[in-house]
């Protein structure tokens, strides 16, 4: 065997496709000196028996395009290497056996034609046409995507490796990376043993490709890597006769997957409830291992293909397997650094779409990696969006159980996880269950979203159309819009950052004037050098050395990651103080009236305008208020110590018996009437701030402050694109995301966001729409449909708020 160096710019840990085409990539982008070292054998984790599925089309425009790159990678790849891939666009059909179903099938066509996918709306008739197998009894349509494959999954990866090692890159079976070294915060290597014994190489850049090994390595240097393994059960048949060639068939609300390959059939599942495995942790020697078989697990998805595909009663059984894969709590894999060891670097959870998506996640990973930053929005698979609690294993058995089975779920609009619930909870979780709270969860936080009646289900009854929930969300809304509601939005991120540089490093990392009175809220953006946003916050200052940033909760470890990356050496603690203080919102006209009952201080205009915060009594205890909004109302947000809240919130309610409880359905529905862009839909940090119509959040004075020169320069240059907002002219249709905006009957792009209006009286949704050289006029002049699940429907356009446009409402 080879020697195996001592030095390399970067070792990747795992020998499974993710490992050999993050190694492939960073070879081809000009980093000849890679490492790759495999525990065992090259592709005997999971990779050797997956089922090679290659479906194009994702929920995302992003995510297509690194599923489209995969393909496109692996018909090239044999032609490259020499090793044949099995690589064959046979095409895919999904058939629907229920309305929900076909709705959700007519929805992705649409997805696809916004991505430039080829597609096809078939009936049941030409499915059983493409497909003579199929027995189409209970069929209610399909769609065929024709350039989808299928391939040999090991083959694939043997192929990657190869073509690493043709551009330099060196790999090594049998070598045990038993530990990853760091000094001051960064990587410096991997520590490794082999039969001849234990060796270090030294490294800037690890690439953890550790699959259902990962969390643990991970976890022995504090980084979180949140994934499980599961059982993952398929059979072969023998050979059938006749069987021809046949696209992929994926039969969702039977949970099965059907793949004809060397004139046998598969039948592959993913059951609603998965067993999940290897809770002691995996042993070392796993190469190449199967489970033991169960067939009373496997037997209800039996018993339905055969009905669905007659042939499985009469062939033989050649092979029933079962193997591990790995699954992560919100069923998306995990891209990017670290934020916990500079130069840790994780591709790996790949939720059993590993084949179709590590050609695409290698090539963007290595671009982050040498080029400073990702190739596009990434944020669906950053491991930034994993919260520290997620690596705890008995979290990770329940909830992957789930998981598993929600790939061929109904994906429901506001659909939600069900275990592992009630791990983060507000101080006043147990009042608000008591008044008809129905949670739902984000980031582990239990969130009310919406508020039943008395006597109500408090469960979702889920659907394409008007949830069981509609009409709760339309009076909350209303309350906000003509009395007082309150929220209860204490999963906000708070960040604590204080010192004597602190003012000089926040306006080096913010797009706003950071040097100003203590008291006052800045609304400000975090934008790369491209203009791009990072982040979406306020800050307000507390002292001269002290600022307190609001993020949302979702991305609290994403933004003390960039942060803390770009503090340099300025003096200025970077603090996570998100449950010291819990934050009630209470917005609506009456909203001072309110406050005025329960506090002695003055809320007026003159004494605490807009934009400011300050301390307050409130019941007997203490408070500060913001006066800020995200409703678009009158209001403020009480910012309260956590022992102190629920005393807070039993004053509130004794003051104001009818005070509207208010959930997080209706903040978005409120805030996507007033236009305010929601990060993460609207804005991401490959949307420039400008195009995303937020220059007023921009200094133009400042001297310099990351991003600026990103932004005077397209000043100069115009905009390619406008964020717009739509109202359908239709009241009954609904948006939600991803519906297509049609300008002139061409599609321009997807709806970044959608909710709906009860105060306008219709679906609202955002979107970007070209504008290069255009004017205000030449956008609004068009005219703009929405396309709904292959329906068109008319819509106005406004590149201004269509509820109160001024603001007078706000600054009441």
């Amino acid at each position: 065997m080879a020697e195996i160096p001592t030095k390399a710019r970067a070792v990747v840990i795992g020998g499974g496709v993710s490992g050999c085409s993050v190694a492939y990539h960073l070879a081809k982008a000009g980093w000849t000196d890679v490492v790759l070292l495999e525990r065992r054998k090259l592709t005997s984790g999971t990779t050797w028996h997956a089922a090679g599925l290659i479906g194009q089309l994702r929920g995302s425009a992003n995510m297509t395009r690194l599923a489209k790159y995969s393909a496109d990678l692996y018909r090239g790849l044999e032609a490259e290497t020499g090793v044949a891939t099995g690589m064959k666009q046979v095409g895919s059909i999904s058939v629907a056996l229920t309305k929900e179903r076909h709705e959700e099938l007519l929805r992705q066509a649409t997805v696809a034609r916004i991505f430039d996918v080829e597609v096809h709306e078939i009936s049941p008739q030409e499915a059983k046409a493409r497909y003579p197998h199929l027995n189409i009894d209970g069929v209610v349509g399909a769609v065929a995507l024709p350039l989808d494959g299928q391939c040999d999954p090991a083959n694939i990866a043997m192929a990657l490796a190869k073509g690493a090692r043709m551009r330099g890159a060196r790999i090594f079976e049998n070598t045990l990376v038993t530990k990853v070294t760091t000094a001051g915060g960064r990587v410096t290597g991997v520590d490794y043993e082999t039969a001849e014994g234990p060796g270090h190489i030294a490294a800037d850049v690890i690439v953890n490709c550790g699959g259902m090994w990962g969390r643990d390595l991970a976890a022995q240097n504090g980084v979180t890597l949140p994934l499980h393994a599961c059982e993952h059960f398929y059979l072969v048949t023998e050979p059938v006769d006749g069987l021809g060639d046949l696209p992929v068939l994926r039969v969702p609300d039977e949970c099965a997957y059907y793949k004809q390959d060397a004139g046998k059939m598969m039948l592959g599942a993913f059951e609603p409830k998965a067993k999940p495995w290897g809770m002691e942790g995996i042993r070392k020697d796993f190469e190449f291992d199967t489970l033991p078989e169960d067939w009373d697990h496997f037997m209800p998805i039996l018993e339905q293909a055969m009905n669905r595909m007659p042939l499985f009663q009469t062939a033989g059984i050649h092979t029933f397997f079962n193997g591990p894969e790995s699954f992560t709590p919100d069923d998306r894999y995990y891209l990017g650094e670290a934020p916990e060891v500079k130069g840790y670097w994780i591709a790996a959870g790949y939720n059993s779409i590993g084949i179709v998506s590590s050609g695409g996640a290698g090539q963007a990973l290595a671009h982050w990696i040498t080029e400073g930053e990702p190739p596009f929005d990434l944020w669906e698979v950053d491991i930034r969006r994993a919260q520290p609690f997620q690596k705890n294993r008995r979290y990770l058995k329940e909830r992957v159980s789930e998981t598993l089975g929600l790939l061929y779920a109904d994906h429901f609009p506001y659909r939600q996880v069900v275990t592992s619930r009630g791990v983060r909870r507000s101080p006043i979780h147990e009042h608000l269950k008591a008044r008809g709270a129905v949670f739902g969860e984000v980031a582990g936080w239990e969130r009310a979203n919406w508020f039943a009646k008395e006597g109500q289900e408090r469960e979702y009854r889920y659907s394409w159309k008007r949830q069981n929930w509609f009409d709760n969300q339309r009076a909350e809304h209303m309350a906000v819009r003509e009395a007082a509601g309150l929220f209860d939005m204490t999963s906000f991120g708070k960040i604590r950052v204080e010192g004597r540089d602190a003012c000089a490093f926040l306006n080096r990392i913010c797009s706003a004037q950071m040097d100003v009175a203590p008291g006052r809220i800045v609304y400000t953006m975090f934008l790369n050098e491209r203009g791009g946003i990072e982040a979406d916050l306020t800050i307000t200052r507390l002292s001269e050395t002290a600022y307190l940033a609001v993020v949302p909760g979702a991305t609290l470890q994403r933004n003390l990651a960039w942060m803390r990356a770009h503090v340099g050496d300025d003096f200025a603690v970077i603090t996570d103080v998100t449950a010291s203080e819990s934050v009630l919102c209470l917005m609506g006209p009456e909203s001072r009236e309110v406050l005025a009952k329960v506090s002695p201080n003055d809320f007026s205009n003159a004494t605490h305008p807009f934009g400011m915060a300050k301390e307050i009594e409130i019941g007997m205890g203490l408070a500060r208020a913001h006066r800020v909004t995200y409703v678009g109302e009158l209001g403020w947000e009480l910012y309260i110590p956590t022992d102190q809240t629920a005393h807070v919130f039993e004053t509130l309610m004794e003051a104001q018996p009818d005070l509207k409880l208010c959930g997080l359905h209706t903040l978005d529905s409120c805030r996507i009437e007033k236009a305010y862009r929601h990060w993460g839909h609207d804005i991401t940090d490959e949307d420039h701030v400008l195009e995303a119509g937020l220059g007023l959040t921009v200094s133009r004075k400042k001297p310099a402050f990351l991003g600026r020169e990103a932004v005077l320069r397209r000043e100069q240059q115009g905009l390619d694109r406008r964020m717009v907002q739509f109202r359908l002219k239709d009241p009954e249709p609904l948006l939600f995301h991803n519906e297509a905006i049609v300008r002139d009957g061409e599609i321009v792009g997807p709806v970044t966001s959608g909710n709906y209006g009860h105060f306008l009286g219709s679906a609202i949704g955002m979107g970007y729409v070209p504008a290069k050289g255009q004017t205000d006029d030449d956008i609004l002049g068009s005219t703009y449909e929405i396309e709904v699940a292959g329906q068109r429907h008319a819509a106005v356009a406004s590149l201004v708020p269509m509820y109160d446009p001024n603001s007078e409402r706000v600054k009441a």
